[in-house]
């Protein structure tokens, strides 16, 4: 494939406007890096809130790292196959760069805050388009970071933007047909649980960046097709299975909930006798769901091996001993992470004609069925506990507090000259989109809508919890806590 037609960019780099690299690829990652969107990742929820939590868990910072060590290693091991040049290339600089921005929208509070703001979105804001975590990482870069040579976005290279959408087609009608129409749809096309009229329930492009989701896939035509990812995006998206399935299960050890009684009783007990009750039981679903799903990768012996495999390595391994914060303690842990991290690595492979659920970039057989055992282990033990959940149904009510609170400010026709200024530009850059895409008696409450998800998608956790007590009187610290403002 032509490399300039994958360097290109809206705004051409001059040569003396290169900065510190040579490589175009290497420019879109250090402006990713340098972004302030990709500095507030650290003040953003992986599971538990880092905002005084005083636990030492990973952040999105912290995770979007690690995917780009693991997405580089993959793309280095890929990048000499024949097979992956005639699919549009694999160059390790573009997957880091994508890796890194792959969650840049990610709102307060990670996967629970993604789910509320896109129920207020469609709900209380009309937004037809809701709100969705790739979508807002492609708008960052393409529209509202300023950190790039021309008026808006971070103008990246055609291959990087391609290698961001995770999930190449928007929520309803791009491109045509849509993926959702399909009898069995890419992961991540079908219908919004609870909501089957929404849409897609992942997708990686509003209606707003259409243009820049079109361009930066026109490239790669006739040679990817219009539902499949990019190979680098693969890469991407496969060493963000690799490190979410690795390093959640090393926080919540470290943190004394992930507990080897209790997944012990799980794993032993589905190998032991594998039925619908008692031990075993859920595992036994995610068996069933897996065999029915992804009949295409499925196996009863692999799955079984994996079961296995996952029991004695981190149930009779790292989870045998308590952690203690000794040396050897976090020894244990470095050691399960680099094995685990070096055999999933091992196990990608390129794949000519994939099937509709999988991308020509993935995980072999044995490797796959182990992270889905790893993500059980996570799902069942960690994100379903009562006491997550109750501290979820908090962070809930402090995004809907918020959102109605701009929202009510923004409508307010006495407020227009005191509003924060980064929200009243939100606003009219939002003005200006729909003015191209919408009836014109519909852009003013669009715009509206679409700005307070922007603004509050782009706060830390600390930032949104301090704002709504700014905006509900909770605070009298005004020179201070109105400062997130």
């Amino acid at each position: 494939m032509d490399l300039r037609a994958r360097a290109g960019r809206r705004v051409p780099v001059p040569e003396s406007g290169a900065g510190l690299a040579a490589s175009p690829f290497r420019v879109d990652r250090d402006r990713i890096a340098a972004s302030p969107f990709f500095a507030r990742l650290a003040g953003v929820t992986q599971v538990v809130s880092p905002a005084g939590s005083g636990l030492l868990v990973h952040n999105r910072l912290t995770h979007s790292l690690q995917v780009a060590q693991v997405a580089r290693a993959i793309a280095e091991r890929l990048a000499p196959e024949p097979l992956v040049d005639k699919l549009g290339g694999c160059d390790p600089d573009v997957v880091e760069a994508a890796a890194l921005a792959h969650d840049l929208g990610h709102p307060p509070f990670g996967h629970l805050g993604e789910q509320v703001l896109d129920r207020l979105a469609r709900e209380r804001l009309g937004l037809p388009d809701g709100f969705e975590g790739n979508a807002q990482s492609f708008r960052i870069v393409t529209t509202i970071d300023l950190h790039g040579p021309g008026g808006t976005g971070l103008d990246l290279t055609a291959a990087v933007r391609a290698a961001i959408l995770k999930y190449p087609w928007s929520r309803r009608a791009h491109p045509d047909p849509h993926p959702s129409v399909a009898p069995l749809p890419p992961r991540g096309a079908g219908p919004l649980p609870g909501a089957p009229s929404a849409g897609s329930a992942k997708f990686s492009a509003y209606a707003t960046e259409l243009d820049d989701l079109r361009q930066s896939r026109a490239v790669f035509a006739g040679v990817i097709g219009p539902w499949q990812q990019t190979v680098e995006a693969a890469v991407m998206d496969t060493a963000d299975d690799i490190a979410y399935a690795i390093h959640d299960l090393e926080d919540f050890h470290r943190v004394g909930v992930l507990q080897q009684a209790g997944v012990a009783a799980e794993l032993n007990g589905w190998l032991r006798a594998p039925g619908p009750h008692g031990p075993g039981a859920d595992l036994e679903r995610l068996r069933l769901r897996l065999a029915d799903k992804d009949a295409w990768a499925y196996d009863d012996d692999a799955f079984t091996a994996a079961v296995e495999r996952v029991r004695e390595d981190l149930v009779d391994g790292l989870l045998a001993t308590s952690f203690d914060g000794s040396m050897s303690a976090e020894r244990a842990v470095a050691e399960f992470s680099a094995r685990w991290t070096s055999r999933l690595v091992g196990g990608v492979d390129v794949r000519p004609e994939p099937p509709v659920r999988s991308a020509h970039v993935a995980l072999a057989t044995a490797q796959w069925h182990e992270v889905a055992v790893l993500k059980f282990v996570h799902q069942r033990f960690v994100l379903l506990r009562a006491d997550l959940a109750s501290h979820q149904r908090g962070q809930a009510t402090v995004l809907t507090g918020l959102v109605g609170a701009l929202h009510d400010w923004l409508t307010d026709d006495e407020s227009g000259p005191r509003l924060p200024p980064r929200l009243h530009d939100l606003v009219e850059l939002a003005r200006g989109e729909y003015a191209a895409l919408a009836p014109a008696a519909e852009v003013d409450g669009l715009a509206t809508g679409r700005a307070v998800v922007d603004y509050v998608a782009s706060l830390t956790d600390g930032q949104a919890t301090a704002l709504l007590d700014v905006l509900t009187g909770r605070s009298g610290r005004l020179w201070t806590d109105a400062a997130v403002l």
